[in-house]
């Protein structure tokens, strides 16, 4: 018996998944198959079966554990500004050659489930949990630096939306000149900061 057949628990799953994405990243969705994955984990289809019945279970557990070791930091300098240019930065060194890569690998995905990077965005994001701008805005009205009024979602996304947008226009990480220019000339006016430029 080898080594790889003693595997159990987190260590198999660990395994099965790492070998998952690297099967997402070589065949793209078309070549997301039990057979592909059991052969690059060193495991049986059944062993995959008993943790995932659904390919699409598997595709999602395989993301979000690859997405959840790439965490964006989120910047507190103590001024609105310098944190959301910070978080975008800290958004494309990070994470846009993920973005991007799962925007291409996936579309045959999206066109048979008839979903969106929209959809999946929000299974990966833990319930409940505040996005990064909600969370710099939290920050910001506590500061002062805001009145504590509503905001409508979209607008106070908006930043990395349009970073995101721009991601997959040039499928290349946005620079700082992007990122600067969307927060001063867009972002800080439409919410209303007192010192937008």
């Amino acid at each position: 018996m080898t080594l790889k057949s003693r595997r159990r628990g987190p260590e198999l799953e660990d395994a099965i998944l790492d070998a998952a994405w690297a099967v997402l990243i070589e065949h793209s969705y078309a070549g997301f198959t039990y057979e592909a994955i059991a052969a690059r984990a060193g495991t049986s289809r059944p062993v995959l079966y008993r943790r995932w019945a659904q390919r699409e279970d598997l595709l999602l557990a395989t993301i979000r554990k690859h997405w959840a070791a790439h965490p964006v930091e989120l910047p507190d300098t103590g001024n609105l500004r310098d944190d959301a240019i910070g978080f975008l930065r800290n958004a494309g060194a990070g994470r846009s050659g993920m973005m991007t890569m799962l925007g291409m690998q996936l579309a045959e995905y999206f066109r048979a489930t008839g979903t969106s990077f929209s959809d999946l965005r929000q299974h990966l994001l833990t319930p409940g949990q505040r996005t990064g701008f909600e969370r710099l805005l939290d920050r910001a009205v506590q500061r002062g630096e805001l009145p504590d009024v509503p905001r409508p979602p979209r607008v106070v996304n908006l930043p990395f939306d349009l970073f995101r947008h721009e991601m997959f226009m040039t499928m290349r990480p946005p620079g700082d000149e992007i990122a600067i220019e969307i927060i001063d000339q867009v972002w800080l006016p439409l919410i209303g900061w007192p010192q937008a430029r």
